[in-house]
């Protein structure tokens, strides 16, 4: 009798696996049903407790003119020089408040970027970018503190959802890169 290789005894496991199949133990089960539990509480309080939760910071502004406002004194507490902003729409809201902000990410020590975002998910507390919507992939991978601006009607209740959305506003033409942050970067942690 031939001994076989370790190689050849997985095959022949592999080889016999395919010609005896065996019953699907789980032909109940429903791949297209909600896997989390669908929260009671609005989406848009949803996705400011699961923020927080995951370490984020939150802070709910009236209208676009207490965002500016909101942000100036925020830039004077903290004593940062300037901001980064790449986003036509924000740099003109920056420009009607006065407030200094800059195009080029490397001119400062403490890096503040702010962007818009694509959609807000409540579940998890999560922010979907895009570069085309944030103007660059550096406007949301470089800032050592990173602003979103968004408002309610971008928060969707789950990633699924805000996936199915993107698609129909770019026309299945997704912008290259599409990012999900959730809560505080760690990426001190792995360095």
């Amino acid at each position: 009798m031939k001994e076989s290789t370790s190689k050849e005894q997985i095959l022949s496991k592999v080889r016999n696996a395919l010609i005896e199949k065996s019953e699907n133990p789980y032909q109940e089960v429903d791949f297209n049903a909600e896997i989390m539990n669908v929260s009671s509480e609005e989406p848009d309080l949803e996705f400011a407790a699961e923020l927080i939760a995951a370490g984020g910071s939150f802070v709910y502004c009236e209208n676009e003119g207490s965002f500016v406002e909101y942000l100036g004194q925020l830039i004077r507490e903290r004593n940062w020089p300037i901001i980064w902003c790449g986003n036509a729409k924000i740099a003109n809201l920056l420009d009607a408040g006065e407030l200094s902000y800059q195009i080029n990410p490397y001119e400062t020590e403490t890096l503040v970027g702010v962007t818009s975002c694509e959609k807000l998910i409540s579940r998890t507390g999560s922010i979907l970018v895009s570069d085309s919507d944030s103007g660059s992939r550096k406007a949301f991978s470089l800032p050592d503190i990173h602003i979103v601006m968004a408002y309610t009607s971008q928060v969707t209740d789950s990633l699924k959802t805000a996936l199915a959305d993107i698609k129909k506003k770019y026309n299945d033409l997704l912008p290259s890169q599409l990012t999900v942050i959730t809560g505080a970067s760690r990426t001190a942690d792995i360095e």
